[in-house]
This record gives C-alpha cells, structure tokens and sequence, in this order.
C-alpha cells in the first residue's frame, strides 16, 4: 500500500473536467488498497503541495490546462522532492506551448498542417483585419485557430472566411497573447495512448464528432461523439500511428502517460499534439483505448502510478546533493 496524492481541480478552464478525472482515480486506487488524499489545488497551490512533503510517497496529477499540465506544478513537486506520476518539467511546458512542440515535431520529421503564429502585439500594431488578410493568403480555407497554451480546445475555433477568421482571433486572444493558426485538415482523427515505463501504444481510436471538428462541447457533452476502438483501419495504418506516436511522446521527452492526437487524410498523417495528463473520465479517451487492449480502468491507474518519480537528477559528481 502506498500513500497517493491525488492532485485535482487547478486555475485552469479545464478545472471541471480536472475534478471529474481526480475522482475517479481516486476510487480506484481506494480499490486497489492505497491510501489516498484528495488534494484540490488553487491559488495556494505551493503551500498545498508543500503540505505533502513527507505525508505521501507519491503525487497522482489529473490536472489540466495551464498552471498544472504546463510544468508549473511538476516544478513545485521537483523542489519538494515528492515523485509523481506524467512527464517532467520540460516535456510538460513543451506539449502544452502548441507553437514550441510544432517546432520539436518539425525538427524529427514528424509531419504536422502549415501553420502561422500570430501575437497580440502584431495584431495591436497591424490590425486585426490586416492580419486576417495576411493568413488568409498564406493559409487559405478554412483553418483553425487556436490559443498557445491551453488544452481541451478551449478557445478554439473554425474559420471559412475572414469574418470566421477575425471573430476566431479575438476569441483565441481572449485565451492566450499568442494564437497558432493552421491549415484545416480535412481527414479522419485518430488518437493513441501510451502508457507505463515502455511506454506501450494502445490501440488506436477513432473520434467522430457529432459536429464539423471536436470541440470542447463535443469533447465533454454524453452522446456528442462516437468513439471507435479499435479504429476501423487498416493493419498497416494502426501500426504506423502507434509508431509516430512513440516518436512524438519521445521528441518533447514525455514518460508515463500521454495521448498523441492525429489527422488522417488519405495515406497522409499530420501530428496534431500530445497530451501529457490525458482525461481520466469516464468520456476520456485513454481509459477507452485501455480497456479495449484489456486493461481495466484500475489496472490502467496502478500502471500510470508505477511510473511515479522524480525526473531531475539529484545527485552530482563526488556523491553531493
């Protein structure tokens, strides 16, 4: 038996869903004979951490979005010496900056959609219109244009004209002061997840949204989407997913957990991101995928926790700490 740390809820816009997935990992590790505390993190996150030290041997994180899937967080437990469960400091701050992991992708080979990134300042001083003007030939119809560093499509949006495209711009510059625009892909999205020391890939998923991309309503709402697991595809295209995916999760240096998101277009596939503290709900995309590979939702849990540790090495030449 260990004592966990199930770390929850966070600042984010994602703060719910945060909450869903902390209780659920909790039940199961309670059925699996750990002892747990629910810890429901916010603004005094730091001494809420700093209260774990020496009370627990392990920090279980299901939070998401900013200030707590970005490396905020696993920086905090670093200092503490409190291991924990998900990627590091670097690997999480990396997958959450979309424009910064696209720039990892790209330098592996890993092919992602065209892309534009565009500031606040730059739309301060050319106007938005202009800007749009600007992305519009470089881009074309339609595109996505999401805020840098939030997750669950929060802020995301579709465009098919320049209104559609300035609307999105002042939606995402709610969100964040830099936005990544990228060419639409018109295609089939696929996800796969990856889990435990190795990591091993599971079966690829299918996602189909009830509407014309998957949106934060569509990600959350019962019955939106239909999830197909394994994906209906061919042998070759299952493995080659689960291949990149790999590639991916190792590109930003990611371990324990992660979900690597896909366009399918053709034999054509496009790295959309990765996700380093994938959902644990129960609408959540990698418990779906595990227990489609036969793993159940506990023994998916005690795999994530096995790999709880510290990531930044503590010792130095001549045994000093």
């Amino acid at each position: 038996m260990s004592r966990v740390a199930v770390v929850m809820g966070g600042l984010s816009g994602e703060r719910e869903v945060s909450l869903r997935s902390g209780e659920a990992v909790s039940r199961a590790l309670r059925e699996l004979g750990h002892q747990v505390r629910e810890v429901d993190v916010d603004h005094r996150v730091v001494q809420q951490l700093a209260a774990l030290k020496g009370e627990v041997d392990a920090a279980f994180l299901t939070l998401h979005g900013r200030l707590g899937e970005d490396g905020t967080v696993q920086g905090v437990l670093e200092l503490l010496g409190i291991p924990y469960t998900g990627s590091g400091v670097m690997a999480s701050a990396l997958a959450m900056n979309k424009c910064m992991a696209k720039r990892v992708f790209r330098a592996n080979a890993i092919p992602v959609a065209d892309d534009r990134e565009v500031t606040a300042r730059e739309v301060a001083e050319t106007g938005l219109s202009r800007v749009a003007e600007g992305l519009a030939l470089d881009l074309g119809f339609p595109c996505i244009v999401k805020p840098n560093g939030e997750g669950s499509t929060l802020g995301t949006g579709k465009a098919c004209n320049l209104e559609e495209l300035e609307a999105a711009l002042r939606t995402a510059l709610e969100y964040d002061d830099l936005v990544l625009v990228e060419r639409f892909i018109e295609g089939r999205e696929m996800t796969v997840g990856l889990v435990g020391e190795g990591p091993d890939a599971l079966p690829v998923l299918e996602i189909v949204p009830g509407k014309d991309f998957y949106d934060y309503q569509c990600k959350y709402t019962r019955g939106m989407t239909e999830y197909l697991v394994p994906a209906p595809i061919p042998d070759t295209l299952a493995v080659e997913l689960q291949r990149m995916a790999l590639r991916a999760h190792r590109a930003l240096d990611c371990e324990g957990v992660s979900r690597v998101d896909f366009m399918v277009r053709g034999e054509d596939i496009y790295c959309l991101e990765v996700n380093t503290t994938p959902g644990m709900t129960e609408l959540s995309l990698v418990p779906k995928a595990a227990a489609a590979a036969g793993l159940s939702f506990t023994e998916l849990v005690e795999t994530i926790l096995r790999t709880a540790r510290l990531k930044i090495r503590r010792t130095f030449p001549g045994g000093r700490e």
